[in-house]
C-alpha cells in the first residue's frame, strides 16, 4: 500500500487557494486582456481609420481623462475586493466543511458507544443514530464508514435463543430484543438501497458487507438500482425471512452469495433485469430455502451457481428470458428439490449446465422455447431423479441427447422431435 506521508491534509487540498499578490497579478492581467479585446473590437466594428492626433486638450476632454481615470481605480478596487470575497468564501467553505466533520465525528463516537451498551433499547438507538448519521454525512466516506459498523454489528456473534422455558424466560426475552435491533438494521439498510441513487437518504453505490451474517429477518430491496457498489452475503446464513430483489436492475454492481447456507426463508429476484454485474452462488449450499427468478430477463451480466448444492427446497426460474449474459450450474448438484424452467425463453446468451449432477430433483423445462448452442448439458450426470422437457420447442440443447443416454441415468422426458430415429 502506498504511504500518504507527506500528503497535505484533506482540508488544505480542498482550498488550493492563491497567494493574494499573485491572485490579484492574475486577475488584473486578465482584466487588461478582457478590455483590450473589447476595445479592439470595438474598433473593427465601428470601422475606425486613424485618429486625429492635431486635436487639442481642451476642459471637458481633460475632465471626461480624470472620470476615466477615477472609472479604471474604482474598477481595481472592485476587482480587488472580488478576488479577497471569493477567497474568504471558499475559506469559509472550507471551515463548514471540517466542522461538519467534527460534529459528524462526535455523533458518530456517540452512536457507536450507544451500539456497545447493554440496554438492547440504547442499542436501538444507536442503530437509528448511525443510520442518520449515514443519511447526512458531508462525503461518501464518512457514509460508507457508518454502513460498516451497522454491518459490523450484524457479523458479531450473539446468544442462540434459550426457548420458552419459564427457567430461562430472562435470557429468552434479552434475546428478543437484541433480534429486534439486529432485525431493524436489515430493514432499515433495505429501505436505504431502495431510495434512487443520489437522492437524500441513498446508499445506493456504497459497499455492503454481510459476510457470515444469520439472516433471520426480512431485508426488502425491491426496486433498487445496483450499478456500482458490493453486496456480500458470502457464507451467510439464511434460516427465515425474506431477501427480496424483487424488480430490481443489476448493471454494473456484484452482489454474492458464495458459500451461502440457506436451510429456511426466501430469496426473490422475481421480475429482476440483470443488464450487467454479477450475482454468485459459489459454493452455496441450499437444503431448504426457495430461490425465484421468475419473469427475470437476462440482457447482460452473469449469474453464477458454481458448486452449488440443492439437496432440497426450490429454485424457480419461471417464465425467464435470457437474451445476453450467463447462468452457470457448473459442477452442481441436485441431490433434491425442484428446479423449474417453466416456459423459460432461451433466445441469446448462455446458460450452462457443464458437469452438474441430477441424484434426485426434479427438474422441469416445460413449454421452454430453446434456440441453437444457448443451453448446454455437456458432461451433465442424470443418475436419478426427474427431468422433464416435454412439451419444448427448439432444437436439444448441445450435449443433452448424450447425457441422457448414459446407461443407468434417471428419467429425462424429451420432446419427440429430439430423440433420434431407430435405424
Amino acid at each position: 500500500m502506498a504511504s500518504n506521508q507527506g500528503a497535505p491534509p484533506p482540508d488544505e487540498q480542498k482550498l488550493r487557494l492563491w497567494k493574494v499578490g499573485r491572485a490579484l497579478t492574475l486577475a488584473f492581467v486578465a482584466a487588461v486582456l478582457v478590455a483590450g479585446g473589447i476595445f479592439y473590437g470595438l474598433v473593427v466594428l465601428l470601422d475606425f481609420k486613424e485618429m486625429d492626433t492635431t486635436a487639442k486638450l481642451d476642459a471637458k476632454t481633460l475632465f471626461d481623462l480624470v472620470k476615466l481615470s477615477f472609472g479604471v481605480v474604482a474598477g481595481a478596487g472592485a476587482l480587488v475586493a472580488l478576488v479577497v470575497a471569493y477567497r474568504r468564501q471558499r475559506v469559509d467553505e472550507v471551515g463548514a466543511h471540517r466542522e461538519a466533520t467534527r460534529l459528524h465525528t462526535e455523533r458518530f463516537s456517540q452512536a457507536v458507544d450507544k451500539l456497545g451498551s447493554d440496554s438492547p433499547a440504547v442499542r436501538l438507538g444507536g442503530v437509528h443514530a448511525l443510520a442518520g448519521l449515514a443519511d447526512d454525512a458531508p462525503t461518501q466516506d464518512l457514509r460508507q464508514t457508518c454502513i460498516d459498523v451497522l454491518c459490523a454489528y450484524l457479523q458479531l456473534p450473539f446468544t442462540p435463543d434459550p426457548g420458552n422455558d419459564p427457567a430461562h424466560q430472562e435470557e429468552h426475552h434479552r434475546y428478543l430484543a437484541l433480534r429486534a435491533v439486529r432485525h431493524t438494521i436489515l430493514r432499515l439498510i433495505g429501505d436505504h438501497y431502495r431510495r434512487p441513487k443520489g437522492t437524500h437518504r441513498s446508499w445506493q453505490g456504497c459497499d455492503l458487507d454481510l459476510t457470515g451474517v444469520v439472516i433471520d429477518g426480512n431485508m426488502n430491496f425491491t426496486g433498487a438500482v445496483f450499478s456500482s457498489g458490493t453486496v456480500n452475503f458470502g457464507n451467510a446464513k439464511f434460516s427465515s425471512g425474506l431477501v427480496s430483489f424483487l424488480h430490481a436492475e443489476f448493471s454494473g454492481s456484484e452482489v454474492s452469495f458464495s458459500g451461502a447456507v440457506l436451510s429456511g426463508g426466501i430469496v426473490s429476484f422475481n421480475g429482476t433485469e440483470f443488464s450487467g454485474g454479477i450475482v454468485s452462488f459459489l459454493n452455496a449450499e441450499l437444503s431448504g430455502s426457495e430461490v425465484y427468478f421468475g419473469g427475470a430477463e437476462f440482457s447482460g451480466g452473469a449469474v453464477s451457481f458454481f458448486n452449488t448444492e440443492f439437496s432440497g427446497g426450490e429454485v424457480s426460474f419461471l417464465g425467464v428470458k435470457v437474451a445476453g449474459g450467463e447462468v452457470s450450474f457448473f459442477n452442481a448438484e441436485f441431490s433434491g428439490g425442484e428446479v423449474s424452467f417453466l416456459n423459460a425463453v432461451f433466445s441469446r446468451g448462455r446458460m450452462s449446465f457443464t458437469d452438474a449432477k441430477f441424484s434426485g430433483s426434479e427438474a422441469s423445462f416445460l413449454n421452454a422455447v430453446f434456440s441453437s448452442s444457448v443451453v448446454t448439458f455437456y458432461g451433465t450426470v442424470f443418475s436419478s431423479g426427474t427431468v422433464n422437457f416435454d412439451p419444448a420447442s427448439g432444437p436439444a440443447p448441445d450435449g443433452l441427447l448424450a447425457a441422457v443416454s448414459t446407461p443407468g441415468s434417471a428419467t429425462v422426458v424429451l420432446p419427440p422431435a429430439w430423440v433420434s430415429p431407430v435405424t
